[in-house]
């Protein structure tokens, strides 16, 4: 099975925390859904920080080429 996208952590996490808000879940059913709110959080903090490391890598690329192509 494929990894999950930021994208579907991020609408599985809204939909826990509509659920929250407008169902009142019992106790057992709610420290389930904040266990795996908790998880989706973990999982985007991690997904956006690798983006940001990459998104860095390439932008650090291109600016040596930049000063390659300027010398």
């Amino acid at each position: 099975m494929s990894e999950m996208k930021y994208s579907e952590a991020l609408a599985e996490l809204e939909e826990i925390v509509e659920t929250i808000e407008n169902e009142s879940p019992d106790p057992d059913e709610l420290i389930l859904k904040v266990k795996r709110a908790a998880e989706l959080i973990q999982f985007c903090r991690k997904r956006l920080l690798n983006t940001e490391t990459e998104i860095n890598k390439v932008l650090g690329k291109l600016s040596a080429m930049t000063d390659n192509e300027n010398e």
